[in-house]
């Protein structure tokens, strides 16, 4: 057997954290990208306090970014001047947003065609990123991709380069505090997805598997009682590490079959990412189940032996939280939800899948 493990992201961890962006933004002409929010202008003037003021500020992020406006938002950034690190405060959308104008050098024609069409990125072009998140479930802190969503063209895209990878995570719990709690279910549901789904993936590797099962078991573990004490930075703190970690999972790994079923979800539906792509985990982890025994032993880490009863336990922890397993609940016909899942297995990432095919369909 042989493998590979990587992620050379430098992760700034704990309560206070926040005060470590400006040394890390060491004089450079930087550029904050974040939410137009009360909350959001206050961390950015704090950063700005310590570091001197931004070259700009781009503020009108929207969740799911999109074609229809990171063409404008690259003009924006572009028309500032020199930058030469790009500061990404808020979740994932946040640090997508800022992954792509870190690609773009003010072009977003460039990011599109290389998305569209395969044309390579420009490496000499792309900005360092320092990420901050202030969600817990993302990971996209310690990966070198970053989402991209053609709603009009009902499509969804992977950026991916190598010099994405943020230059360092800083990740300071205290920032989640102010998360509600839907956002906080569905972040956390995403960081438990990014888990498991890097563990029934063809790229699992003995390091992203050890990452995976510490994150899995602690989300099962914290999210319910954070969801219930959503003020206790202990509880915010360990749910952040449990992101953090499975970033680290997925990082090496990309997700596998129910995040290429969850694109659509959210496209028709406007299904929140996190509840897209994990309503659909107790039915992939059956179809996974003795499909690969390094895959079931590690699964067990987390569930315990009797696996098929680890699914149960599974949807019943989604279901406990409000989050119905049952397709029809989120909008899908019996027969698009089979088209659907089809579909997926033959998705980039539902080929990360370890299950075969046909199940899709018992």
């Amino acid at each position: 057997m042989s493998w590979a493990y990587q992620n050379p992201v430098r992760v700034q961890f704990g309560v206070g954290a926040l005060d470590q962006v400006a040394p890390a933004i060491a004089g450079r002409p930087w550029a904050l990208v974040t939410y137009d929010m009360d909350l959001f202008r206050a961390l950015g003037q704090r950063i700005a306090r310590q570091a001197g003021p931004p070259v700009t500020i781009v503020d009108d992020i929207q969740a799911n970014p999109d074609f229809a406006d990171l063409g404008g938002v690259c003009r924006r950034f572009a028309a500032a001047g020199r930058t030469g690190v790009v500061v990404a405060l808020g979740g994932g959308s946040v640090i997508d947003a800022a992954k792509v104008l870190a690609a773009a050098g003010g072009d977003f024609a460039a990011v599109r065609a290389h998305l569209v069409d395969g044309t390579p990125l420009d490496a000499g072009r792309v900005l360092p990123v320092l990420a901050v998140p202030t969600t817990a479930g993302t990971g996209s802190e310690v990966t070198c991709w970053a989402t991209v969503w053609d709603a009009a063209g009902g499509r969804k895209y992977s950026i991916a380069h190598p010099g994405l990878y943020p230059e360092a995570a800083i990740v300071d719990p205290a920032l989640t505090l102010a998360a509600p709690h839907g956002l906080t279910l569905a972040t956390g549901l995403d960081a438990l997805s990014h888990a498991l789904e890097s563990l029934w993936n063809v790229n699992a590797n003995p390091v992203s598997a050890q990452f995976a099962i510490a994150a899995a078991r602690e989300v099962l573990d914290v999210l319910p009682r954070l969801l219930e004490q959503p003020g206790d930075v202990a509880l915010r703190a360990r749910q952040s590490q449990a992101s953090l970690l499975a970033g680290l999972a997925f990082s090496n790994t990309k997700t596998a079959l129910a995040h290429n079923i969850s694109y659509d979800v959210t496209l028709r539906h406007g299904t929140a990412h996190g509840i897209a792509c994990s309503f659909s985990l107790p039915q992939v982890m059956r179809w996974a189940i003795g499909r690969d025994p390094a895959c079931d032993e590690r699964l067990a880490a987390i569930f315990g032996p009797d696996l098929p009863a680890g699914a149960d336990r599974l949807q019943r922890f989604l279901e406990d939280l409000g989050v119905p397993t049952d397709p029809a609940a989120h909008g899908l016909a019996p027969g698009e939800w089979v088209r659907l899942v089809d579909k997926a297995f033959a998705g980039e990432r539902g080929r990360n899948f370890i299950g075969r095919r046909e199940l899709a369909a018992e």
